[in-house]
């Protein structure tokens, strides 16, 4: 997250100056069109635009700013001018960090809706003000918002990168392999495990290349690199449906941009180019 945001818990008292509002409607962000690309709204109350926030959280600062989480009901119309975009179509329309920030919220809201009654004892919780949780009042079983940790490895033979392709993949994309961590195991052995299962390829030498928060649903996305160690490629038929090694400069279809797969791909591909890899 960008050195400009600091993320608070207690919402000031008498809001005086307009705030950023993250405002959701099911899974679409609500932004105010501009000429040229969309803005999130700035205002003290929703309820000067007519709208009426199911729940909200405080977010914090962001640029000095106090900034907001909320959601409407889906069935609320939107006010004149303000449009409802998924958040995969926000990032590449806002500036990086306030698309970072737009993940945040979403991921803030999702726990507060989904948390709303303690899962030991069925006890409304109540949100707590010094830390981002709810408690039980009853059994004091407390609940913070999940991060679900998962890898993504590239590859690497020589001069050529392995990528594949999953089959909810639009046509003709590839990328890195990736998997979830699972309870107990260390990141290197989540690499190793993901690489085996996946294609049926040995690795060494892992080095770590970078992180993400992937707001889809509550990820965090770490990144690696590695060399090649044996094995032949055998893409196991239910994660993976084609696994290939690529040249650095024939690439295929890619990422978006906006994802760490593709910084990792770009990065690594641009190194082998060079021979600095």
């Amino acid at each position: 997250m960008p050195e400009s945001y600091v993320p608070l818990f207690t919402p000031p008292e008498g809001l005086t100056q307009p705030a950023l509002w993250f405002v959701f409607r099911k899974a679409e962000i609500l932004v105010v069109n501009g000429a040229d690309k969309p803005d999130l709204p700035f205002c003290i109350e929703l309820s000067e635009h007519g709208l009426v926030p199911q729940r909200s959280q405080y977010l914090g600062l962001y640029g000095g700013r106090h900034c907001y989480a909320a959601d409407i009901h889906e069935s609320l119309p939107l006010p004149a001018g303000w449009s409802a975009l998924g958040l995969r179509d926000l990032f590449g329309l806002v500036e990086t960090t306030l698309a970072a920030l737009s993940g945040r919220a979403y991921q803030i809201l999702e726990w507060d809706r989904n948390h709303q009654y303690c899962s030991r004892c069925g006890t409304a919780t109540e949100l707590r003000g010094d830390e981002r949780s709810r408690t039980c009042p009853a059994c004091k079983y407390t609940t913070y918002p999940p991060v679900t940790p998962a890898i993504m490895i590239l590859v690497t033979h020589g001069r050529k990168l392995l990528l594949a392709r999953k089959p909810a993949f639009p046509q003709g994309r590839y990328s890195a392999l990736a998997g979830f961590v699972e309870p107990g195991e260390m990141l290197e052995d989540t690499v190793i495990r993901e690489t085996r299962e996946e294609v049926g390829v040995e690795i060494r030498n892992i080095r770590y290349f970078g992180s993400q928060p992937w707001p889809f649903p509550h990820s965090l996305m770490i990144a690696f690199t590695a060399e090649y160690a044996g094995g032949e490629l055998r893409p196991d038929g239910v994660e993976i449906e084609e696994a290939r090694w690529f040249e650095p400069d024939q690439l295929p279809k890619l990422p978006p941009p906006i994802s760490i797969s593709r910084r990792l791909i770009d990065t690594i591909a641009a190194q082998l180019i060079a021979g600095k890899a």
